[in-house]
């Protein structure tokens, strides 16, 4: 639309406004200003410039985001100080709009536990260039400490508090973590982001001092997520990259290139709404793990499997925790995404100079499934 055009309509626009209003004084009723808020889209040219809101979602209202800036926002919001607060904080945006999972996420998080929950929209600032989303990250930091501080003021207790942050989200609770001297409850990292941060610092980066306990789910460490460990427990689901499921060509488009990356989305998701385990094993590598070689979690964590989910620290009943030890697990290609791990050994009698293929069928109450193995 041309400006001349734009200038006409929206003075025509505001004629008819005044003039309705005028014509109609003493019947119309005062403008509402409306109860929820969305988060916002970003202009791709505009959008490096960071414009952070926080909104509010609740047990008693778990589908109307209310923006909260100040405490009297809080304290007439249905924020509950008795309960447990999740501050849930996307990553990049390449478009600058909403993420199309965010509600799932807030409502299944909502069904799970009796909790606070508070998105952290920042849209704008982490859309168009993914380096400049990179160094918003700090800004993003502070913004969400002094936002937390309020929290603080009204009697929420550092421990009761849990950030979850999806791929660069999952620095910025890292860099919150840090300015609050590793004294929040619990940070989970969403297949945290690998560019520009594999090399990073301890200060720039996740890692399990920035949190009483820190956990990521690794999918995609051949590519947007990071390869290394990054907290107490670190998933490395079906090895950490090539998820079941996701396409395997480039001519997929778009697909190919977030499928992994966000199977830890969905994996946590699933997690909150499904009661079958998402249950890992500490091993040396993938290979061994595969091999059969891991199987009890006795070391390190005395027999305690960890599992995806909100159970306290996973389920793993071990003091102090253990740093940065890599567990596996695989999944199906699809929610609920669990699956039962089962060890089958033969012993031959003696070598054999040639090789054998044995079909292995697994039955149970509601599906079959066959694997072969070459001996």
């Amino acid at each position: 639309m041309c400006p001349g055009l734009w200038d006409r309509s929206f003075f025509w626009s505001w004629g008819l406004l005044l003039w309705f209003s005028v014509g109609n004084a003493g019947d119309t009723p005062p403008t509402q200003q409306p109860k929820c808020t969305d988060f916002q889209n970003a202009d791709l040219l505009r959008g490096t410039n960071l414009r952070v809101q926080f909104l509010l979602f609740t047990p008693s209202d778990p589908s109307c985001g209310k923006l909260v800036e100040e405490s009297r926002d809080l304290q007439n919001s249905g924020f509950n100080v008795t309960l447990g607060t999740k501050l849930l904080i996307h990553g990049f945006r390449a478009l600058g709009t909403k993420p199309s999972w965010i509600e799932k996420f807030i409502s299944a998080l909502l069904r799970a536990t009796d909790t606070n929950v508070i998105a952290v929209d920042w849209v704008y600032g982490s859309t168009a260039v993914y380096f400049s989303a990179v160094e918003n990250v700090v800004k993003l930091g502070i913004e969400i400490s002094r936002f937390l501080s309020k929290l603080l003021v009204l009697g929420v207790s550092k421990s009761s508090i849990h950030i979850i942050g999806v791929s660069l989200g999952a620095h910025v609770g890292g860099m919150v973590g840090h300015f609050y001297k590793g004294q929040l409850g619990r940070i989970t990292g969403l297949d945290p982001a690998g560019p520009e941060y594999t090399r990073a610092s301890l200060e720039e980066r996740l890692d399990a001092g920035d949190a009483l306990f820190v956990e990521a789910i690794h999918t995609d460490t051949d590519n947007l997520g990071i390869r290394i460990p990054v907290g107490h427990v670190d998933y490395f689901v079906n090895g950490g990259q090539d998820q079941p499921g996701c396409p395997t060509s480039i001519y997929a488009g778009y697909s190919y290139l977030i499928c992994d990356h966000m199977r830890a989305v969905h994996l946590y998701i699933s997690a909150l709404e499904n009661s079958c385990p998402l249950t890992a094993f500490p091993c040396a590598s993938y290979k061994a793990f595969l091999a059969g070689r891991c199987l009890d979690c006795f070391n390190p964590f005395l027999l305690s499997c960890p599992r995806i989910g909100l159970v306290e620290q996973d389920g793993v009943k071990i003091e102090p925790l253990p740093k940065e030890v890599s567990v596996y697990l695989l999944t199906t290609s699809e929610a609920p995404y669990c699956v039962h791990h089962s060890l089958v050994e033969f012993h031959l009698q003696k070598p054999r100079n040639k090789d054998t293929n044995i079909v292995v069928t697994f039955f149970s109450s509601n599906v079959t499934s066959s694997a072969q193995i070459t001996m």
